[in-house]
């Protein structure tokens, strides 16, 4: 199975612009996410897909491997189909991972975790991530999205709002509030062309999150969990957490 990681990659961002290029660890954001994903001795490609010139360049000259796609998606996962109909990785036989640019510390094990649900399940055409939430704060936060599972290791649902809700007011003894999701995706190739062409969903519109794009057309996701996850780069603010944990070493 031929496994593509596609890094999709945008300078326009409303809390963070520029943000791919920011480099006050002396290394780009974009090349710590690129080199990050290849500690994953998995992924038999790992590519970074920008509609920029400026991102282009400067994967370019770290050496990491960078198409140019359209400058008029309307979202990370339709850039991420072109750049996958560029490379060929179109067949129910490969596997197209959706790895956000803004997810620096993201670990290999994180990345074959996913790739193993996939493996495990033929069956299934979309899947992604998810860990436990102990923080009440997190479970309350909008910006942070919820998910639910049923027992065969499905999604039933992603929502910024708290899901589960807790009648009782909180979770029982050394039980977690729920499940926050993890934004990266692994796709079967021919599905993922299939996704490009689905038009937004009320769900999709609600909440702002493609995926229920996926789930309102009537297709399932696998759900992998992991014990923790480190959060991506969104602010300026978490920017400066990451390259403070860069520059201490404990990244």
């Amino acid at each position: 199975m031929r496994i593509l990681a596609v890094i999709p990659a945008r300078y326009a961002s409303t809390r963070l612009p520029g943000k791919p290029l920011l480099s006050d660890t002396g290394r780009t954001l974009i090349e710590h996410v690129v080199e990050a994903a290849r500690q994953s001795t998995r992924l038999s490609q790992v590519i970074v897909a920008t509609d920029d010139q400026r991102i282009f360049d400067a994967v370019k000259a770290f050496g990491g491997e960078v198409v140019m796609t359209r400058d008029d998606h309307v979202s990370g996962t339709d850039r991420v189909a072109e750049a996958a109909r560029q490379l060929g990785f179109v067949q129910n036989s490969d596997l197209v991972i959706n790895l956000q640019g803004d997810e620096p510390e993201i670990t290999a094990e994180t990345i074959d975790t996913l790739i193993e649900v996939m493996s495990k399940r033929p069956e299934a055409v979309m899947a992604t991530l998810a860990t436990p939430i102990y923080d009440e704060s997190v479970y309350r936060d909008p910006s942070c999205v919820k998910v639910v599972k049923d027992d065969g290791g499905y999604a039933l649902y992603f929502s910024r709002s708290p899901i589960p809700y807790h009648r009782d007011g909180k979770p029982s003894e050394g039980m977690p509030w729920g499940l926050l999701h993890i934004g990266l995706y692994a796709f079967r190739g021919r599905f993922l062309q299939q996704v490009a062409t689905m038009p937004a969903a009320d769900l999709e519109n609600a909440e702002k999150l493609e995926q229920l794009r996926v789930m309102e057309n009537g297709h399932r996701i696998a759900l992998g969990l992991v014990s923790s996850h480190t959060p991506g780069v969104d602010t300026p603010e978490d920017y400066a957490r990451f390259v403070a944990r860069y520059k201490s070493g404990s990244h």
